[in-house]
């Protein structure tokens, strides 16, 4: 297989809580099955339900669900899958770590302030964190390193869902992972 649009490919979102990873990942899952890509969702909620239970959220637990995450995307992506993560997956050196492991990796930084996201938190988790009821919380009170040069940036505080999804399937095309016909 030298196309790389008959291969699979890992989508890494990274991004804040509320920042749109889940919201951005599902519109990208119906257009690439809709072109008839094998496409699999590694949601970091579902995740840590489901393969990383027990973990708590010390900076050890954390990079081993990334880890977990990244080592299930390239079983998938090397299987012809899709595999598209949404995990808020803080830790740039764990990050770039699953980008070694993964061959075709396209990281995707969804980028929102602080305002926007205490907007539109309807658990009130920001709130919260921010006055010191919930320590540990990434962003407020435990770091999140931004990606140094992920190959897309939606920034939604501007950008709705659908135009971020758009941004990424144009990246996908420009590196030769999809075709425009395909989507």
């Amino acid at each position: 297989m030298s196309d790389k649009s008959e291969k699979g490919f890992v989508i890494w979102f990274t991004g804040l809580s509320g920042s749109g990873k889940t919201t951005i990942s599902h519109i990208l899952i119906e257009k690439l099955k809709a072109a008839g890509k094998k496409v699999e969702a590694l949601d970091g909620d579902v995740v840590r339900t489901n393969l990383s239970k027990g973990l708590g959220f010390s900076k050890e637990d954390r990079d081993t669900n990334v880890r977990r995450i990244g080592f299930v995307a390239h079983l998938l992506q090397r299987n012809g899958v899709v595999a598209i993560t949404a995990a808020i997956s803080p830790y740039a050196e764990i990050r770039d770590e699953s980008r070694e492991v993964c061959e075709d990796f396209v990281e995707v930084f969804t980028k929102c302030d602080l305002d926007t996201l205490v907007g539109r938190d309807t658990k009130g988790l920001y709130k919260k964190a921010i006055a010191g009821e919930i320590k540990g919380f990434t962003g407020v009170n435990d770091p999140y390193e931004d990606p140094k040069n992920p190959e897309v940036v939606c920034d939604t505080n501007k950008e709705t869902p659908e135009e971020s999804a758009e941004k990424i399937l144009k990246k996908l095309e420009e590196l030769g992972y999809i075709k425009t016909a395909q989507v």
